[in-house]
């Protein structure tokens, strides 16, 4: 049985996985109906509930970065789970890219130590039919591209965010490729879908989302990717 995952109620077989547990109680608020919780264990808030097709939904936090995001797929697996999105926020590498705007990620540069210990080559894919799920819930409200998976938030090294561009990714976050990594392991459709909250001028100085756009940012996440989900 799960160690980390307690639950209090059914998994449904699709899941939403953001990082933050704050979110995953505000989207289960948007896209579920009467949710439950699922799990409170760890602070790694989960709610599962019916979705807007009629057929049931889950939605897990995975915490920050790739060993918790490991730890909590890994034991849906176990429970059950058939197909996961992450939905989740990234720091935009692309100078195309503003404050708010959807990206939807069909690689991942594996440059994280979780991916990499799990076999993860330079570049995890994510599952194709989901990825054209999530074109068709956007519309043309969102990039198409590969992001880069990092260890670390606050990275003192400028020239990594160059490497990283010059790589092809539009974007960089934390769980994406292990996530995807673990997908292909288990045989399990995975997706990640992110907005930028994050834009980097040219020294590197950082411009954050205000409160507002963030909380709108979230809802654009989780109507997409539900969506996506969908029956």
């Amino acid at each position: 049985m799960p160690v980390h995952i307690h639950s209090t109620a059914p998994l449904a077989p699709r899941v939403l996985l953001p990082g933050d547990p704050g979110r995953a109680l505000a989207l289960a608020q948007l896209v579920l109906s009467e949710p439950r919780m699922f799990n409170h264990n760890r602070g790694l808030w989960g709610y599962t509930g019916m979705a807007a097709d009629g057929e049931p939904m889950t939605i897990q936090s995975t915490g920050m970065g790739g060993p918790s995001a490991a730890i909590v797929l890994e034991e849906l697996c176990d429970l059950g789970l058939e197909r996961a999105i992450r939905v989740g926020t990234c720091g935009a590498l692309d100078e195309g890219l503003e404050l708010g705007d959807l990206i939807i990620a069909d690689a991942a540069l594996a440059t994280d130590g979780t991916s990499r210990a799990l076999g993860a080559g330079e570049r995890v894919h994510a599952d194709a039919a989901l990825v054209e799920r999530l074109r068709a819930a956007a519309g043309a409200g969102a990039r198409v591209g590969s992001v880069a998976t990092v260890d670390l938030f606050y990275d003192r090294g400028p020239s990594r965010t160059r490497e990283l561009t010059s790589a092809g990714a539009l974007a960089i976050e934390m769980e994406a490729a292990t996530i995807l990594r673990i997908g292909q392991l288990r045989g399990l459709p995975t997706a990640c879908l992110l907005a930028v909250t994050d834009v980097f001028g040219p020294d590197g100085e950082r411009t954050r989302i205000d409160d507002e756009g963030l909380i709108r940012a979230g809802e654009d996440l989780g109507r997409v990717a539900a969506g996506a989900l969908g029956a």
